[in-house]
């Protein structure tokens, strides 16, 4: 999240929050052309396996092969969360930045020579992280809660007035579970958690973990992705947090610059890709 995760980001980073997963191979899969103008906000892999990051400071959406060759540029104002949708269009979250207004949803066909966003859904204050269901409903994190977009762009409001979630960031859904990360300030503090919401009934909101740095400080949670029955976490302090869902037992991945976005490699089933602030995308490889 642009803006948000800048705040005290020198203050935290570097900082191991838990014990560690063992050891991890880390490598530049996609190098940083001008640090920060490049902040790597989010990704979404095309129906070719092509991986689409958003430049939010450029203000576009850049398509890389497997190689990590630039091929395609497309060019949406302060981007988020790209997700692949069920008809194979690709779905850009715009306005991603305390600055934009209000934002929304574009959407474009990612096979085509000259991809032309098209409007998908508007009015939300600073939308960020996006996720598809099995049904083809997009959820969507925005700076007043979690919304839950039906196939047709309509918004259902029943499940978005059940939804009580402060400061969500990341968002991803698998089966009856979305689970968010979610940054605010409570009773003792500021609070970096990661979140289970039903989604057969929003209003059933359990917290799995509470991700901290230096020992008992909170840490910034950003993006995170499910794969192999474990979320992967991201981090201001610059972590990537392996979290059980059903446990919520934690353990260090890697510990490296702050990282905002996070994904499976198409090219490599033992990996995953992981965006930065600095605008470099990293392939790590967890230990097993």
């Amino acid at each position: 999240m642009v803006g948000s995760a800048s705040l005290g980001s020198g203050a935290l980073a570097g900082a191991a929050p838990s014990t560690s997963c063992g050891p991890a191979r880390q490598d530049v899969a996609i190098r940083s052309t001008v640090p920060l103008l490049d902040w790597s906000e989010n990704f979404g892999i095309d129906a070719r396996g092509d991986l689409w990051v958003s430049r939010v400071m450029r203000g576009e959406v850049q398509r890389y092969d497997r190689e990590g060759r630039l091929t395609a540029t497309v060019a949406i104002a302060s981007p988020g969360a790209v997700r692949l949708g069920p008809d194979g269009l690709l779905y850009v979250v715009t306005g991603n930045s305390p600055l934009a207004g209000s934002g929304g949803i574009v959407r474009f066909d990612p096979a085509a020579a000259q991809p032309i966003p098209e409007r998908f859904a508007i009015g939300f204050p600073h939308p960020n992280g996006a996720a598809f269901d099995a049904d083809g409903n997009l959820y969507v994190t925005t700076g007043n809660g979690v919304h839950r977009l039906l196939p047709d762009g309509t918004e259902d409001m029943d499940w978005w007035s059940g939804v009580d979630v402060e400061g969500p960031n990341g968002v991803v859904v698998s089966g009856n579970s979305v689970y968010v990360t979610a940054n605010f300030v409570g009773a003792d503090g500021p609070v970096g958690r990661v979140l289970r919401l039903a989604r057969d009934n929003p209003a059933d909101t359990t917290t799995i973990a509470d991700l901290t740095s230096f020992g008992s400080l909170p840490d910034f949670v950003d993006d995170l992705v499910l794969r192999d029955g474990a979320l992967y976490v991201t981090t201001l302090a610059g972590h990537l947090v392996r979290v059980d869902p059903k446990t919520g037992a934690t353990c260090t991945v890697v510990s490296t610059q702050p990282l905002t976005a996070v994904v499976a490699d198409p090219a490599n089933p033992s990996a995953l890709l992981a965006g930065s602030e600095e605008g470099t995308v990293l392939r790590i490889s967890p230990a097993l």
